[in-house]
């Protein structure tokens, strides 16, 4: 059998399945009664064990939670666990996000890289190896999550229900393999005093303010200051409109995934850096810029660090105002080697003066494997084997994963180094050349984890 193909072959029916799933909004909802996550992502995996079932797959579904599909009989469990839940559409699309749009290699839609897609091509290698005969002498399990985007509960639920893996990977990241997943710490802060009237920019806290809007006082000659900043930073749009006395600053930057925040420009940021060039005197604006700033690096709280396997990165992502105190999100990936008593201590003496605060709300371990361990080996092996490619190595990312929530599994794949798939952006896509040779390497990796 051409493997290759054969997989081409599929190529049709893989994107008409996803585009089953694409066209299920399945952001978090509103709970109710058989649906933790509200109706989108039960609805999502409905359909996406209902693909399973089609293909001959036995389907469990763990109360809405999550599910999975399983083939071949034994004690051991290879898993692969993907996720059908989305963040929130967000920004300036060209294409329907819930409409699968394919414009030659290009495949557009929120969740076709992240996670939709690459669950497709997980689910179509099983099938793959399933009919090609190989003996199957552990289980291979693909777990459909519906909460990874928010906090992973539908894991938390799995390890209460189901089985422990016992190898495996999630396909939520990139290529060649992931052999560490940064901590994550997630701050607070708020203003104390602010002569801002209003400011509500951002849509989630994993990824960049792309978008602000701000009113302020229209102090004299602000106006004019304020158009000559805005002008000269890296802002998509801007504009400054003058009404009751009052100045409206709308700005727009450039959204990126909260792991890689230097990647995009933080309107909020920017807007914040502006009005003090403007001349405008304000309290929480001189808090702002001295402690989160737009350096993505954290040296404002004292945080700058880096390690072999990466810097820490700070990123906010959403501003708003209730009641007159204005609130940004910060969402900082911490290097693998730091523990939480190193980062409180880092930041400790930088979180409070008179003109703000910030408040330390969770911060998370890391998760690290020896580069030689024989997971990370069989997994970067499948690549290797499949691209030829062995001038990329094994990294570490600032994502966070299901890695972090299951037992024995790494991140891998199925995003390539250098390209920008729009994951938590507008319009997210795949190539489909891409989704054709990832359904290869992920029949090699079950191949090479069957083994061990």
């Amino acid at each position: 059998m051409d493997t290759k193909k054969t997989i081409h072959s599929l190529s049709d029916e893989i994107l008409e399945n996803l585009g089953r799933l694409v066209a299920i909004d399945s952001q978090l909802g509103t709970p109710a009664e058989g649906m933790p996550f509200g109706e989108g992502p039960a609805k999502a995996l409905a359909e996406g064990l209902k693909i399973a079932e089609e293909l001959g797959f036995k389907t469990v579904n763990l109360d809405n939670y999550c599910g999975y599909a399983e083939m071949g009989e034994g004690e051991e469990i290879v898993g692969i666990a993907g996720h059908l839940d989305i963040v929130p559409v967000g920004g300036d699309w060209t294409y329907d996000p819930f409409k699968l749009t394919r414009d030659g290699d290009y495949v557009y839609g929120r969740g076709t890289t992240d996670d939709k897609g690459p669950v497709l091509e997980a689910l179509y290698a099983m099938k793959l190896l399933r009919d090609s005969g190989v003996k199957l002498n552990k289980r291979v399990r693909l777990i459909m999550g519906c909460n990874e985007e928010t906090g992973s509960k539908c894991m938390e639920h799995y390890n209460q229900v189901a089985e422990e893996l016992s190898c495996g990977f999630t396909p939520d990241a990139n290529f060649p393999c992931i052999h560490g997943e940064k901590g994550r710490a997630f701050l607070m802060a708020y203003s104390k005093n602010t002569r801002i009237i209003s400011m509500n920019g951002g849509f989630v806290a994993n990824a960049v303010c792309d978008t602000c809007t701000t009113v302020v006082p229209a102090d004299a000659g602000l106006k004019e200051k304020l158009e000559k900043a805005l002008s000269e930073a890296k802002l998509q749009e801007y504009s400054v409109t003058k009404e009751n006395g009052e100045l409206t600053i709308y700005a727009k930057g450039v959204p990126a995934h909260a792991s890689t925040p230097a990647f995009g420009v933080n309107a909020a940021g920017v807007t914040f850096e502006c009005l003090a060039k403007a001349g405008f005197e304000d309290d929480f604006v001189e808090f702002y810029n001295s402690h989160i700033g737009t350096d993505c690096d954290g040296s404002g709280l004292g945080m700058k660090f880096a390690d072999d396997y990466g810097d820490l990165t700070l990123c906010n992502g959403i501003v708003k105002t209730e009641d007159g105190v204005i609130s940004c999100t910060i969402d900082i990936r911490v290097p693998v080697t730091l523990k939480e008593a190193d980062v409180r201590k880092m930041c400790e003496n930088r979180l409070e003066d008179n003109h703000g605060r910030i408040e330390i709300v969770e911060i998370g371990e890391p998760l690290f494997f020896p580069r030689e361990s024989p997971l990370v080996n069989a997994l970067y092996k499948a690549y290797t084997d499949v691209t030829g490619d062995t001038e990329n190595q094994p990294m570490v990312i600032g994502g966070g994963t299901y890695a972090k929530s299951l037992k024995n599994i790494i991140a891998f794949g199925p995003e390539k180094t250098g390209i920008d798939y729009r994951i938590h952006g507008a319009d997210e896509y795949l190539l489909v050349s891409g989704m054709e040779e990832s359904v290869l390497i992920y029949m090699e990796a079950i191949r090479n984890l069957l083994a061990i």
